[in-house]
């Protein structure tokens, strides 16, 4: 059986790997310079910032052997169970959260090991010279492909939303013990990680996600967001120092909780973290779905 993945996210990774393992032909188009899609570290001052996903969760027993293989060759570890939540700056306590030290894409690149990716090639169409296609994407970049109906239906009703992700570098830590924090009910902010923390390196950098409303205002100069967002931070870290401020805009950001793990019609499938709760392990189950059912 041939068949190509379009995307090399972690769900189209993870279908990819899947497929390879159960002795499919996989070729994994994906048009970007780098694996890992929103699993996504860059590289500032010589050390790689997460500025896509923040962290993992794992609590299906599939999901949580893939991360205890990471752990276990020293490419995931455990870093919170607790973040602050502002207003009031008390604690959640839920899950583990699993970090990085290398930066989250690492896993993304350790899935893609072996595989045949085909880097910086955009697709316009669907591929016709293959018994599969899978488009592992966001439903707003599958339909530009022109998918089959039942496909094209499924990736119409998932409702994205945009972030633009901030890189937040000081000349020295002034917060304390943070690891990260909810932000509710701000008008600019949702998030904020500590991301030497989360790296374990201790390094002066926090990571801030914005509300989609302020994405979606900044969405043609993603760059005037950066200003915002750091005095956001300053405000609620009551932080006195001016960061270095690098930002990153992703359109299709966070989708709407979605049913099913996948959609298909004929030969064509879509995959990705809309199918279900939105979160890295959606993705990746959602991927292993979509290779079982075709092995199958």
């Amino acid at each position: 059986m041939d068949v190509v993945v379009v995307g090399a996210g972690i769900a189209g990774l993870a279908c990819a790997r899947a497929l390879v393992d159960g002795g499919a032909r996989v070729r994994v188009a994906e048009r970007g310079r780098v694996v890992g899609g929103r699993l996504a570290s860059k590289r500032f001052d010589g050390r790689y910032v997460d500025i896509g996903a923040a962290y993992l969760v794992a609590d299906h027993p599939d999901f949580v052997a893939q991360v205890a293989s990471w752990e276990a060759r020293g490419l995931a570890r455990p870093w919170t169970d607790t973040l602050r939540v502002h207003p009031g700056g008390g604690d959640a306590v839920g899950p583990m959260r699993w970090a990085a030290p290398g930066g989250l894409r690492t896993l993304a690149v350790d899935l893609a090991d072996g595989l045949d990716v085909q880097r910086e090639s955009p697709l316009s169409s669907i591929p016709a010279d293959a018994d599969a296609v899978v488009l592992a994407m966001p439903g707003p970049q599958a339909l530009r492909l022109a998918p089959p109906e039942a496909v094209a239906a499924a990736a119409r009703a998932q409702t994205w939303h945009p972030v633009i992700a901030a890189v937040l570098t000081y000349p020295a830590r002034e917060w304390g013990d943070l690891r990260g924090a909810f932000v509710n009910e701000h008008p600019v902010l949702s998030t904020v990680c500590d991301d030497g923390d989360r790296r374990g390196d201790g390094a002066p950098v926090l990571v801030a996600h914005s509300t989609a409303a302020l994405a979606a205002h900044h969405l043609d100069d993603p760059a005037a967001a950066g200003p915002v967002l750091a005095g956001a931070v300053g405000e609620l870290l009551g932080l006195t120092a001016e960061p270095e401020v690098r930002v990153h805009r992703w359109t299709y950001a966070q989708p709407d909780p979605g049913d099913a793990d996948h959609a298909v019609d004929g030969r064509v499938w879509l995959c990705g973290d809309a199918f279900g709760k939105p979160r890295v392990q959606t993705a990746w189950l959602s991927g292993r779905a979509v290779a079982r059912a075709l092995l199958d």
